[in-house]
C-alpha cells in the first residue's frame, strides 16, 4: 500500500494596517488652475504667458489657447493648493495684452479641487 504525503497548511494571521497606523506620507489634495476665456487677450499673449509662468513650449501653449478659446476655460496645471494659488495669482498679475487695444488687465483664473 502506498503512503500519500499530506501537506497541512496552517493559517497565519495577517495584520491589518489601519489608516491611522499607516506611516507613509499622505498625498496632498490636488487642485486645477483654470484659465478663463475672454475677448481681451490674443493667442500670442496666452501662449507667451503660459510659457513664462508654466514653462509650456509654444506648441502646448497654442493647444491650451485654442482650448480656452473654444471651450471657455482650460486647465493649465494640476498641483497642490499652495502651488495652484501661486500660479492663479501669477496669471492675475501678468498684466494686460499690449496687442489688444481694449485689454485692461490680466486674464481671469481660478482654482478648483481636482477629482480624486
Amino acid at each position: 500500500m502506498e503512503q500519500s504525503d499530506t501537506t497541512v497548511i496552517t493559517p497565519v494571521a495577517v495584520p491589518v494596517i489601519r489608516p491611522e497606523d499607516d506611516k507613509r506620507p499622505q498625498r496632498q489634495p490636488r487642485y486645477h488652475v483654470v484659465l478663463w476665456n475672454d475677448d481681451d487677450h490674443s493667442y500670442d499673449y496666452v501662449i507667451q504667458m503660459l510659457k513664462d509662468l508654466f514653462g509650456h513650449p509654444r506648441s502646448k501653449g497654442f493647444a491650451l489657447a485654442t482650448e480656452v478659446d473654444k471651450a471657455g476655460k482650460v486647465i493649465c496645471l494640476t498641483t497642490t493648493m499652495e502651488h495652484a494659488e501661486l500660479k492663479r495669482d501669477q496669471i492675475k498679475a501678468y498684466g494686460r495684452d499690449k496687442l489688444v487695444a481694449h485689454s485692461q488687465g490680466s486674464m481671469s483664473a481660478t482654482i478648483e479641487p481636482a477629482p480624486e
